[in-house]
């Protein structure tokens, strides 16, 4: 399994995850990984840097679109078209240049929460509405709620959907069958799909991705996804990401995206997304392990800890949302967890109305970091 860096080693670093705080606080909200780099993936860095190749990405997206096209064939059983994806910035830039050509202003985009709080605010950057229809929540897993989006696009609110496939925050990972029901409601209301496929290189063993454009015709007909390997292998300050169509006017818009929205694509994020899609699946294949070791763990530590905290295993991604309701820390138990453990976590509101009393927690850490952080929301529980 993939080791994570030590702390002090870590607290050198100066992203987010590590500047935002002071060395007393335990750093894990923001989605970034503790681990090295893949080796193939800081090999081909260094290597760029040592021949001064920090220009521009070039047109063809360097290699990028045809690296993920073989990974997505050989682990998904999916062969999309090169010649119908574009590189861009990352996949905040490709939700909000897709929904500006999908939407006219002021027109509904359905979300469903509880989901990745940015999706509130690229909406209306791309000149649409959000419409909220919450995921459909039994007591022991999460799905759509098919028949909210159906009203929601039968009666003339939302225009289409903006999907989260794995779901942030819950890692779920939405089953064929519901996308293909997804799918089958958006045909018939002539609807769009944008699905944003960030974390779906880190579906865990066991779970099947299935990604929204190899669900039926219907689906490549009306959607688009958003497709990086910034989450699976650690590289989103690099900047890169791909735009994907697989047929009909989806093909069109992606060919139709000014040349300036690939412009955009930073080049050592090409590079790296490049090597990584190609030279660095035992690497990830490492790092899922590690992860899924980290989910088990926390299962445990809450268990034996923390009984009264609410925690659903996830599919996908190193992510896990606590529901610390029980506590009675209020609608945002994050800032109390701040406050009095020490540690930072991701405001549950932040992802929606279905966040309060919640909490999203990064896993991608070393063991003793994840049981630390445990032992001191323990400690401030138990005071």
């Amino acid at each position: 399994m993939t080791q994570a860096h030590p702390l002090d080693v870590l607290r050198r670093r100066g992203s987010e995850k590590w500047a935002t705080y002071p060395d007393d606080v335990l750093p894990m909200f923001v989605a970034e990984m503790d681990y090295p780099l893949a080796p193939p993936v800081a090999a081909a860095l260094r290597e760029a840097v040592d021949r001064g190749d920090t220009g521009y990405v070039p047109a063809s997206g360097g290699g990028v679109p045809e690296a993920f096209a073989a990974y997505a064939a050989d682990t998904w059983g999916w062969s999309p078209d090169p010649a119908r994806m574009r590189t861009t910035t990352d996949v905040s830039v490709v939700i909000v240049e897709t929904l500006r050509r999908l939407v006219a202003p002021g027109q509904g985009v359905v979300i469903t929460p509880p989901v990745y709080p940015p999706f509130s605010d690229l909406v209306p950057e791309a000149g649409g509405t959000v419409v909220e229809v919450p995921l459909l929540d039994d007591g022991s897993t999460h799905r759509l709620d098919l028949d909210g989006i159906d009203a929601a696009l039968a009666s003339g609110a939302a225009r289409g959907v903006l999907l989260c496939h794995p779901h942030n925050p819950l890692g779920l990972v939405h089953d064929r069958a519901d996308l293909a029901a997804l799918a089958a409601v958006v045909e018939r209301r002539g609807g769009f799909v944008v699905s944003d496929e960030i974390h779906a290189p880190l579906t865990h063993a066991g779970r099947t991705f299935t990604p929204y454009l190899a669900v039926s015709d219907a689906a490549r007909a009306h959607g688009v996804a958003a497709e990086s390997g910034s989450k699976a292998f650690n590289l989103a300050g690099l900047k890169c990401a791909l735009v994907v169509a697989d047929g009909g006017p989806m093909a069109d818009l992606v060919r139709g995206l000014p040349e300036e929205v690939t412009g955009r694509t930073g080049h050592l994020g090409a590079i790296a997304t490049r090597v990584g899609f190609t030279d660095g699946r035992d690497w990830l294949r490492e790092t899922i392990a590690a992860i899924e070791h980290n989910a088990d763990l926390l299962g445990a530590l809450l268990a034996e800890r923390l009984p009264r905290v609410g925690f659903r295993r996830p599919g996908a991604g190193y992510l896990a949302w606590l529901d610390l309701s029980a506590l009675g820390w209020g609608d945002d138990p994050a800032a109390r967890v701040l406050a009095d453990a020490r540690v930072a976590l991701t405001s549950g509101p932040a992802f929606g109305a279905q966040g309060a009393g919640h909490a999203r927690l990064n896993l991608a850490c070393s063991p003793e970091v994840l049981t630390e952080a445990v032992d001191r929301i323990a400690r401030a529980a138990a005071g």
